[in-house]
């Protein structure tokens, strides 16, 4: 169960850069959840990770 934690963590974490990646190349006029969304995901998965350990 921590390995799937971790491994979504990850992941999130690279849609998040992925989504700011996207919000940077449309000039800021793309939508900014693309970015926050995931990374408040990442966050809970982070949390969760760390209590599991």
């Amino acid at each position: 169960m921590k390995k799937l934690f971790f491994a979504l963590s990850i992941l999130l974490i690279l849609f998040t850069f992925i989504g700011a990646g996207y919000v940077l190349c449309h000039r800021g006029e793309a939508n900014a959840g693309y970015a926050a969304i995931p990374m408040l995901f990442a966050l809970l998965s982070i949390n969760i990770y760390r209590q599991k350990k």
